[in-house]
């Protein structure tokens, strides 16, 4: 086994993140193929976003080993968004592949459409041309790059992305062994069209940053995980840490997110099926602020819809909560 080398000089726990912009420019990541040259722009917005000290040192390590960062946690704990908070304060483009029961590993690199090149193979010259040669004649013409493989493609033109792999325990058991190789390498090449082949190369400052979220619903393999850096986010345990996060999130009523908080860590403490979590967090009390509820409401637990989603964790709220 090679050792890794280890890369050292980008670091996203040393940026000020509140110092940044609200908005910026950088390379559209939807666009396929990969340009070699200037690529096209889309301006992007800041992601609010308050790391802790440990979340921010895991990201930091698995830049510099050039590893995927596994980020497991309850849902709704902010996993997901910290891909965007990293790109944004990297100025990266970000590659997103949100994992569902049907994703292939393979989709993750590329698609071959061999339906519509076949369609296109019928019609002939009738069909589509380029300069005058139908384009079923090219098999690239029907290859479509997915997120990783964009990302390992601009590597190969010496330009960086971040790459979000989101849940992937909704897949099947053998997605992530399917990504093994490719997420060691960062290399692969079309099976269809030998002749297509990206790799990232020897420059570690190029590799793409992976971060993979998992939920939980199902053990991965272990040859996976030891192609990773773990990392737990945690629920923040002190309401003055929820308070810091409703203030990133321009949260300005004070005493409202004040009685806020405590209404929730009261009801996190009941035995529930599912525990409210920051997203459901941030959704009740944007709405609570918006329509203007006085403070002294809450605790009759308006639009508790917004922060119980299951019909025995209500019922048991609403029993339970006067005793709190």
């Amino acid at each position: 086994m090679s050792k890794r080398s280890v890369d050292t000089s980008t670091k996203y726990s040393t940026i000020a993140y509140e110092s940044l912009p609200d908005s910026l420019e950088v390379e559209d990541s939807e666009v396929d193929p990969v340009s070699e040259k200037d690529p096209p722009k889309k301006k992007i917005y800041k992601e609010p976003y308050l790391p802790d000290k440990k979340l921010a040192e895991a990201v930091d390590l698995a830049i510099a080993l050039g590893r995927p960062l596994l980020l497991q946690g309850e849902p709704g704990c902010g996993k997901t968004r910290l891909a965007y908070a990293v790109a944004y304060a990297l100025g990266l483009p970000l590659e997103v592949s949100y994992i569902k029961s049907t994703s292939r590993a393979q989709d993750l690199l590329y698609t071959y459409d061999a339906v519509n090149r076949l369609y296109d193979a019928q019609l002939g010259a009738d069909g589509p041309c380029k300069n005058g040669i139908p384009l079923s004649r090219d098999i690239g013409n029907y290859i479509r790059l997915g997120p990783l493989g964009r990302a390992i493609a601009r590597a190969q033109y010496e330009r960086r992305s971040v790459v979000l792999i989101d849940e992937i325990d909704k897949a099947d058991l053998d997605f992530p062994n399917d990504l093994l190789w490719e997420l060691d390498r960062l290399e692969f090449r079309v099976t269809e069209a030998p002749d297509i082949y990206y790799a990232v190369g020897d420059n570690p400052a190029l590799r793409p940053i992976v971060f993979v979220t998992h939920n939980e619903e199902k053990a991965l393999p272990t040859a996976f995980l030891r192609r990773c850096i773990f990392h737990y986010v945690e629920f923040p345990q002190t309401e003055e840490l929820l308070q810091q996060v409703l203030a990133t999130h321009e949260i300005s009523n004070q005493q409202l997110s004040e009685k806020a908080i405590k209404v929730l860590l009261k009801l996190r403490g009941l035995d529930l099926s599912k525990r409210p979590g920051l997203s459901e967090l941030l959704d009740w009390v944007g709405y609570l602020e918006a329509v203007k509820t006085p403070v002294e409401e809450l605790d009759k637990l308006p639009y508790l819809g917004t922060l119980l989603k299951q019909e025995s964790d209500r019922q048991r709220a609403i029993t339970e909560y006067p005793k709190q």
